[in-house]
């Protein structure tokens, strides 16, 4: 029989362990508020959906889905998108285990093979074409043959570094079209990652001093007072200098193009983590902060934060889930607590938004997201869903499972 004594911590204990189980299901909750595991369960029916629609023995890539049509435009491996999707397999399988999701990121890796042939200088996104297929293959699989197509992708990539201007070569016909003699795109900050790779793992040291390079002077030249970005530089090629910026894919030369600023915030993290220079990591911020500023309340923004017709401007799904994908890393390289808590609960509001049924294709498209604009002023890939948008969507969600399961 209990005596009162005695039941004194009985209910204590009881209390405590309800308060435990309480504060356990919220705290879930909170670093949960996107239902990860439920989303990457849907990005694996969508590729399936995928497979199933291009089932073929052909190597023809998924590259968009226009708004008003269901089925994927499809490309060849030369396409500068050719990498995403076997990235995407990558990822998937990555994150389900599913054997057959793996024997068609393998399949669809080796239709890259042709981009290996010496005859084939390629451009440069050799770092989007070469680092989401083989990239993914190496680092789940371990197998030394993806490696190896990684440093020839990077010795491919740096032909076309300058040392008198310090940066990669992007649009070489744009010497003959608009007599640039010299032009690097902002896009570029993402496919210097493949150097910096190769020279850790047994490429040339020199790749790495490029790809700082190549950054620096990015940071210095293609950015206005504002820490808004330009689309491209135009370097003389004889002394270096810069000429003139425009954004070729924006508005105009002096707006804020979205997904300029997400390959800047994207890029320039990397360049931290990859040289540990905190010069980098401050500008990170100051880029970052500057497209936080301008996000609407939905987080995903506009393709241009200057677009005249804004609100009944396209958004770009895209440019947020590259940003969202690049914040969950900065959060992890921070030095500032308070940093690290700002732009984490930065990215999983994006995501939060990325993942509701505004932005999910869900059963109308085999994509993962509506609402991408690829390029508006060129009229194609406008309120679309392309590949680019799903592989960062996916690696956002797949760096938010890793985060929450430490």
């Amino acid at each position: 029989m209990f005596t009162r004594k005695k039941l004194i911590p009985v209910v204590i204990a009881a209390i405590f362990a309800f308060a435990g189980i309480f504060y356990y299901s919220c705290y879930k909750k909170t670093l949960d508020k996107i239902a990860v595991d439920q989303q990457l369960s849907y990005c694996h029916e969508q590729v399936k959906r995928t497979l199933f629609q291009v089932q073929n023995d052909s190597c023809q890539l998924p590259r968009n889905i226009n708004h008003d049509a269901h089925k994927w435009y499809m490309v060849n491996v030369y396409d500068w998108t050719s990498g995403f999707f076997p990235g995407i397999l990558w990822y998937v399988y990555e994150n389900s285990g599913d054997k057959f999701i793996r024997s068609k990121a393998e399949q669809y890796t080796a239709c890259l093979a042709p981009l290996l042939h010496p005859d084939h200088w390629g451009d440069h996104d050799l770092g989007f074409q070469y680092l989401c297929s083989f990239g993914n293959a190496y680092r789940l699989t371990g197998d030394e043959y993806y490696k190896e197509c990684l440093l020839t992708g990077a010795g491919k990539l740096a032909r076309h570094y300058n040392p008198k201007v310090g940066t990669i070569q992007s649009w070489a016909h744009m010497k003959k079209m608009m007599g640039w003699p010299h032009n690097t795109i902002m896009d570029n900050m993402m496919n210097i990652e493949l150097l910096f790779w190769a020279a850790r793992n047994g490429g040339n040291p020199e790749y790495a001093k490029m790809a700082e390079t190549h950054a620096r002077k990015t940071m210095e030249n293609q950015f206005k007072p504002d820490y808004t970005n330009f689309h491209v530089a135009i370097y003389d090629t004889i002394n270096g200098n810069l000429l003139q910026c425009v954004t070729n894919q924006g508005c105009a030369d002096s707006s804020f193009w979205a997904r300029g600023q997400a390959w800047a915030i994207y890029g320039f993290t990397m360049v931290y983590r990859e040289t540990g220079i905190k010069e980098f990591l401050r500008f990170a911020e100051k880029i970052t902060d500057v497209y936080l500023q301008r996000l609407p309340e939905d987080q995903v923004p506009y393709w241009d934060f200057e677009d005249p017709k804004i609100p009944d401007a396209p958004k770009d799904a895209s440019a947020a889930a590259i940003v969202a994908s690049a914040l969950l890393e900065l959060s992890t390289l921070e030095d500032s607590r308070p940093k690290t808590e700002k732009y984490f609960a930065a990215a999983e509001r994006m995501l939060e938004s990325l993942s509701s049924d505004v932005y999910l294709c869900g059963n109308g498209k085999p994509a993962f997201l509506l609402h991408s604009t690829g390029n508006l002023p060129g009229g194609y890939e406008i309120d679309a869903s392309i590949t680019y948008a799903d592989y960062y969507y996916l690696e956002a969600l797949t760096r938010y499972k890793t985060k929450n399961r430490k």
